[in-house]
């Protein structure tokens, strides 16, 4: 079964066609991190106009690098929510318009539900092993979810203020580092030591996570002047942040008995992150190689396949859901 996935729920537009849910054909992503770096996020309006642009020229690259036709398709996967209303709108109508214009059924993805199924695409003997709790940590979202099955999920904890992404966005913007905020504090922390102290909120009692303190201690010490070196203040604050992932990530699997740890979404691509994971956690970890942590259509797509095998499909009256739920 090859499905075509596309994705464009905030500044990147993608589309990819993926057989089975697990054997990428194609994976086309036209990123527009050059257009927001100069605003030092994204702007809703200037992305929504960029995937206009873009998305039937992607499209067409994934259908060419997969050497398929639109007959060789068997459904049309497509993100639909959370994310940016303006940029989920170009993707879904689009979606729409080759499933009509093809025959082709459709089927809605969730962009959370998608950054887990990259975990399906990784090319290793090891591979997701139910009952299993996932990380799923990006720019929007710090969630911890149970799994006990294909679109069976249990939200054990989540954020209560700042995502781990959008905490390091602000401390790397605190430190004058520049955007995106994950990739500059990981590389200024590779030269700087974790010497600043800062706060650790551990919620106990909870698997939720709060990451909003961290950053306003940060700001104090800033205002203060009390930072001498930038690295060793990213190094802190990447500590300080992945320190509580893990301990939060391995506790829960601990409690709920599962098999594996899965990790999902852009801030697995944290160097730190994913060897303290791996080094610490005494459960099996699946994390998915680099290019496949950040926002991508083959995700969506391998997603897609596992819902169309459910027999979960939409109509042409699929609409966005900008705060759509997973759990």
């Amino acid at each position: 079964m090859r499905i075509l996935g596309i994705e464009s729920s905030c500044d990147e537009t993608a589309a990819g066609v993926v057989e089975d849910g697990a054997r990428i054909l194609s994976d086309r992503v036209a990123s527009q991190l050059e257009i927001h770096a100069r605003y030092g996020g994204v702007v809703p309006e200037v992305a929504s106009r960029q995937h206009i642009l873009s998305v039937i020229p992607v499209i067409k690259q994934a259908m060419a690098e997969a050497g398929a036709t639109w007959r060789d398709l068997d459904g049309i996967a497509v993100t639909n929510g959370p994310g940016l209303a303006g940029s989920l709108l170009v993707g879904v109508n689009t979606a729409k318009a080759i499933a009509l214009a093809h025959n082709l059924p459709l089927t809605g993805v969730n962009h959370l539900e998608g950054h887990i199924y990259a975990n399906w695409l990784v090319e290793s003997s090891l591979k997701p092993n139910f009952p299993l709790v996932c990380l799923i940590v990006s720019g929007g979202h710090s969630d911890l979810v149970l799994m006990k099955g294909h679109g069976d999920y249990t939200l054990l904890g989540r954020t209560r203020d700042d995502a781990a992404g959008e905490a390091f966005d602000k401390a790397a913007r605190i430190l004058g580092l520049g955007y995106p905020g994950g990739p500059v504090i990981q590389q200024a922390a590779e030269t700087g030591t974790p010497s600043v102290p800062l706060p650790h909120a551990w919620l106990k009692g909870t698997n939720d996570f709060s990451f909003s303190g961290i950053k306003t201690a940060l700001l104090r010490l800033a205002e203060g002047g009390k930072i001498a070196s930038p690295a060793d203040a990213a190094a802190s604050f990447q500590e300080a942040v992945v320190e509580v992932l893990v301990t939060k990530a391995i506790a829960a699997a601990r409690e709920y008995g599962v098999e594996q740890i899965l990790v999902a979404g852009g801030v697995a691509a944290n160097r730190r992150l994913r060897q303290r994971l791996l080094e610490e956690s005494p459960l099996p970890v699946l994390i998915p190689p680099l290019r496949l942590c950040t926002d991508n259509a083959a995700m969506i797509a391998a997603c897609g396949y596992f819902r169309f095998r459910a027999g979960k499909t939409d109509g042409l009256d699929l609409d966005v859901v900008p705060a759509l739920k997973l759990a």
